[in-house]
């Protein structure tokens, strides 16, 4: 299976939107998804991972967190950008 199968990337959509997506690949037999997202959608996605456990997928349960900070260079010219990002896996 490709690492991107079960992996949900969070960005401006509304939190049920990745909550969807999450129960989703749970409900297809997935044993661990990874919920992934940048500077200000890191609190959506820990919003997804709590709704996820709390209403949805109760025997789901935080595996992994990994934080980390990302460069993007929009322009050669300019320097690069720093922006945070935070994974969260969840494991059913």
């Amino acid at each position: 299976m490709a690492e991107d199968e079960n992996t949900v990337y969070v960005g401006k959509k509304g939190v049920m939107s990745y909550v969807l997506a999450v129960v989703t690949q749970f409900n297809k037999g997935v044993k661990q998804v990874q919920i992934k997202a940048r500077g200000r959608a890191i609190s959506r996605a820990v919003d997804v991972a709590e709704i996820v456990r709390n209403r949805f997928v109760t025997e789901a349960q935080v595996k992994d967190i990994a934080i980390s900070t990302e460069e993007l260079s929009e322009d050669k010219e300019k320097e690069p950008t720093k922006v945070s990002a935070i994974e969260i896996t969840l494991t059913k």
